[in-house]
This record gives structure tokens, sequence and C-alpha cells, in this order.
């Protein structure tokens, strides 16, 4: 996802503001006539639109929105129908709005110019909101790279295999390299580097915007990274920012070239890494990071070649403010769908990751930082939503105590290769992105929902301390892989992908599980994981149906319970069954109007 920049983009025209005639009729009528007012009865007015929905950034209008229409409209699938609509809401709103293109996910992207304000913008969101025809509206954010680059080779990586803290990554090596997996870096692009070259394959550039692509075009098949520095008094800053060749410093993390006599080694080094460019100057949008995740999963995006490098693990080390948009999370289950796991950066805040977008959304491993020692770094948001952490350094002490990775010397353009410290969630979440592509090298059949699953229970305590919550604990490579290869693995998952509707205020559905191989009962801590999306989780009862018929509780429904969604782990002392056999999860929806679906869960012995 990416919020838009803070400064109006100089490539962009100027904006016309669009008055209809009847809307000038209006005004004057209006006038004229209210000493009539008295006798009429005041229209109500349609309800306020968050601020949140029509800012790029905090305190930025949008200069574009992304429409998704309901299943069935003309609108969701002809771009003449969407041009019309656009100009329609255009004629009622008295604002510019213009039907640009159609992303991946099928939603329309429709642009505002350059010179909407707040109000501006709000009027033409609340005009698609009352739309029938309109399943959602939101923002086109710009995100930006999450590391805190400290500017300046296998006995200075202590995040892979230190005793303390470290994620004991030489053990899986013996098991796995990533051979046979692509991992898509959604990022900065990639500027040449000896000690990754050899790993790199096919990638696209999506930046669309020539004010932040600033390479002089559009979108094209070259992802080289050109620098994304920014002078002072830019993209909202008053300092400016030398290049942080961001992409090629997490790619390095994930599968520099390893037992080649020099420099790094990474966390998948049999692996191949396609660099996907979203982030240039001052961040990226959302439209074209949509784009890139369903491109890199294998979906089809319009105008952009067939990818044939399809990745089946997916980094992105970025992100910004705000809720998780339907937009992003639309192209997030799609690559989910598509069998791709989507690894995200929880954030640098020091906050709460709830209010970090990818980190906060569905169907994605979000990564905390942990520094040398192992505790939550002093920058890493944690939380609820965070699913595991991982080795992201901080520098305030020593530079060694950073992520040491592939970069380049270059200021502001590509100069010659080198290696330095980074230190951020950034950092933290190549490392599983490379344990992700360890363990589908070595069991190519695992689903997204298994390699979560199984990187959550093979996870370690934190040496540390983490505050606020860092999900599983430290991720354990080696205990991790050698569980997915038929090791001695801490808990055996079984898990179902297969998404089943629930009918709203209706029968209750059901998924099955068949369990084989095991002898005795099942644990007195059974873990049930549970993935739905719902637009109003207390209206649903979900219970475990045992092979006998035995029905275990999860959850109960709450009219106060407004939150979405229930996308979590729930411990089940089911000693007394046997192990073996047809386990079903029921879901049912016990109110009318709010709909969901069960996207998966999965069982851990």
């Amino acid at each position: 996802m990416r919020t838009s920049p803070t400064n109006p983009s100089p490539s962009a025209s100027p904006r016309r503001t669009a008055i209809s005639v009847a809307a000038i009729s209006l005004t004057l009528l209006t006038a004229a006539s209210t000493h009539l007012a008295v006798a009429q009865d005041t229209p109500a007015e349609p309800p306020a639109v968050p601020a949140a929905q029509t800012e790029a950034a905090p305190g930025t209008p949008a200069e574009r929105l992304i429409v998704g229409y309901k299943s069935g409209a003309a609108e969701a699938t002809s771009n003449k129908a969407a041009a019309a609509d656009a100009a329609a809401k255009s004629e009622k709103t008295g604002e510019d709005v213009d039907f640009q293109r159609r992303l991946g996910t099928g939603a329309a992207l429709v642009d505002l110019g350059e010179r909407a304000t707040r109000s501006d913008v709000a009027d033409v969101v609340a005009e698609y909101e009352a739309d029938p025809q309109v399943a959602y509206v939101v923002p086109d954010r710009l995100n930006k790279p999450l590391a805190t680059p400290n500017d300046t080779e296998y006995a200075k990586q202590w995040d892979l295999f230190e005793s303390t803290a470290g994620m004991r990554v030489p053990g899986a090596w013996d098991l796995a390299t990533g051979s046979g997996v692509t991992v898509a870096v959604i990022d900065t692009g990639y500027v040449s580097h000896s000690d990754l070259a050899a790993n790199i394959v096919g990638g696209y550039d999506f930046i669309s915007d020539t004010a932040v692509s600033v390479d002089g075009n559009g979108r094209d098949s070259n992802p080289a990274d050109p620098g994304d520095w920014y002078a002072a008094g830019e993209c909202g800053q008053a300092a400016g920012s030398d290049s942080s060749w961001h992409g090629t410093h997490v790619a390095g993390t994930i599968a520099a070239a390893t037992n080649n006599g020099k420099g790094v080694a990474g966390v998948a080094y049999g692996a191949k890494i396609s660099p996907v460019r979203v982030l240039g100057k001052c961040g990226g949008y959302d439209s074209d990071i949509i784009d890139a995740i369903t491109w890199a999963s294998g979906g089809t995006v319009s105008g952009v070649p067939a990818n044939t490098n399809v990745a089946k693990v997916i980094n992105m080390s970025l992100g910004g403010g705000g809720a998780c948009s339907t937009a992003t999370q639309s192209a997030i289950n799609g690559a989910v769908n598509r069998g791709t796991t989507v690894v995200v950066a929880a954030g640098n805040e020091n906050q709460n990751a709830a209010n970090s977008s990818p980190a906060n959304c569905g169907n994605v491993i979000t990564v905390a930082a942990t520094n040398r020692s192992g505790s939550r770094a002093s920058y890493s948001n944690y939380g609820s939503v965070v699913d595991i952490a991982a080795p992201g350094g901080e520098t305030r002490t020593s530079t060694a105590n950073g992520i040491l990775s592939t970069l380049n010397s270059g200021t502001r353009t590509p100069s010659t290769e080198n290696y330095a410290y980074y230190q951020g969630t950034s950092m933290a979440t190549p490392h599983i992105a490379g344990l992700a592509a360890l363990m589908k090298s070595a069991a190519p059949g695992l689903t997204p929902a298994q390699i979560e699953s199984a990187i959550k229970s093979n996870a370690r305590a934190l040496p540390g301390t983490c505050s606020g919550g860092c999900g599983a604990g430290l991720a354990d490579a080696a205990k991790t892989v050698q569980a997915v290869t038929g090791g001695t693995p801490t808990g055996s998952t079984y898990a179902s992908s297969t998404a089943v509707s629930i009918p709203d205020n209706g029968s209750a559905i059901e998924s099955p599980i068949t369990v084989t191989g095991r002898s005795g009962n099942a644990p007195t801590a059974l873990r049930v994981g549970v993935d739905i999306t719902h637009t109003y989780r207390g209206d649903l009862v979900v219970d475990l149906v045992a092979p006998d018929g035995s029905v275990y509780r999860l959850k109960s429904a709450s009219s106060s319970d407004s939150a979405d969604d229930v996308r979590t782990t729930y411990t089940v002392d089911a000693s007394a069954e046997t192990a073996n056999g047809t386990w079903k999860l029921r879901v049912q929806d016990t109110a009318a109007v709010d709909t969901g679906r069960l996207n998966g869960w999965q069982l851990t012995f």
C-alpha cells in the first residue's frame, strides 16, 4: 500500500474545476429563495467523510481514489462504463473526476487533480459511497520504505548465527537453500551488485508517476533503481536525504550469493529475487503496489506482460499509516489465493502496528524487529497484529549492531557497490521472507497458511523483552525447516485453505480437515487457527466439531463487538478426543446485514 506524497507532484496536470450549468442554477435559486426555507423540510446532511478517507498522507489531500465496484456492475469490467461513471460524479460534485486505468484487482483508479482540497475529495468520496453499485472507495495512499539507514562478511552477520538473538539460519541450510523459489521484493528496485547478481531474475517497474519514478518514464520492464534522494524541503521534509538503495539491501538479506568467497550470505541463498519497483522519490502509491502484488503473484495487470517469474513469496518492507484499505486487502487476498506468501514490515514508529498498513492487513505475516540482545528494537512497532519477530538491528550503541547487507555508495545516482549496516523492520522482514523461501523449497506443497503457522509454532521465546507484543516470539529457522521436512517439530499442522461463504443470518457452514497418521488422543492444548473475513464479527458463532461429533465453542455472538474479521488462534483441551478423524470448523452468522467468508483454518497438535 502507499500513501500519497506530501508535496504535489510537479508532473501532474493543473487541476480543472468542472462546474455544471445545473450546479450554477441551483446556487442562484437557493440564494433567491431563502425566504421560503421556513416552509420546507430541511434536507438531511450526508454523513461526514472521515479525514482518513480523504487523505493520501496525514494533512495531504488525496489526488486519486481507488474505486471497487460490486460484482455485476457494468463499471466493474468495462473501462468505458467506469469512465462514464467518473464523468457523472464530476457533474454531480463540480469536481474534476477522471478515470485513469483499471488495477490488477479490477478496481478503478480515478484522478482528482493535484489541487483538490480535503473538502473536494470528501464530496467525491461521498458521491461514490452513495452509489449502490460501489463496494468501496479509498484514497490512493503513498507508502515509505520502512528502514532507518545508518551510513557507514559472514562474521559480521550476527543476525544469522549468534546464539543469543540470531535466527539460527545455518542449521536450516543442510535441509534447504531456497532453490526453486522466487521471492518478489516489492521495493525501490535493484542497483547492480556482484554479490547478488547471480540470483536476480526479471522484474518490473510499476511506478506510473514520473515525478516519483525519476527515471524519465513510467511503467516498464526495467526495475533498476536510479536513486530515491530528495532535497531539503521536498517530500514534506525539512532536511534532504541521500538515496537509500533500500530494495537492494532487502534483497541481499534474502538471497545474497553464499559460499562465493566474498561479501555476505543470504538467508535463502539458493532462491531467486524478482525486483518489483514501486517506491521512488517521496515513496510510492497504493495503486502501483496493488498492481505489483497482483503481477508478482501471477495475476493479470492490464498493459503489463505476463510474469514469467511468478513469486511464491512477496517481501514488502514498506508502509504508511491508517487502516488496511479494501483495495490493498483485495490484492493481498488474490496473491494468497494464488499460493503466494506475503511478508510485511510492522513499521518503525514505536507504536501499535494496528495503526500501520499493510502491517494491519489480513492474510500477511507481519514482522517486528529485535535488537542484538533479543529485545524489541526501540523503533519497532508491536501489538496483536504482529505475527513474529526477527532481527532488525539497533545501531544506537554500535553500527555493528545493525543488519549488514548489499548496498551502493552513490549518494544520489548509482556509484560503486558496497555493504552497509541498516536498521529497521524493513531489515527484519526479509529474514522471514527468506525463511518462507527455505520452507517452500524444502516442502513445495506448503500453503501460505501452513508457512505462517509453522513459523509461529516453531518460534522461540524472545531472549529479551517486548512491551506491547511481538507475536509468537523470535523466528527459529533451523527448527522451522526441520519441522516441515520431517524433522522433529514442536507441532504438526493440518490446514484447509478452501474458502467458504458464510450466509447472512443463515444456516451454519462447516469446513472439514481430516487428520491421519497420529496415535492416541488430541493434546490438552490443541491450537485452532481461524481466518474469517466479516464486516461485523459480533454476529458470528464459531465451534470446533470433533470427529465423534463433540462440539467445542470457540466464539460466541456478541452484539457489542462491531470490529471486522476473526483472525486468531484458539486453544482447546481436546484430550478426550481421538486425534485421527475428520474435524470440522462450524461457523454461523446469527444476525442480518453483514456478510463474511471463512478463508481457511488449521489444527496444530
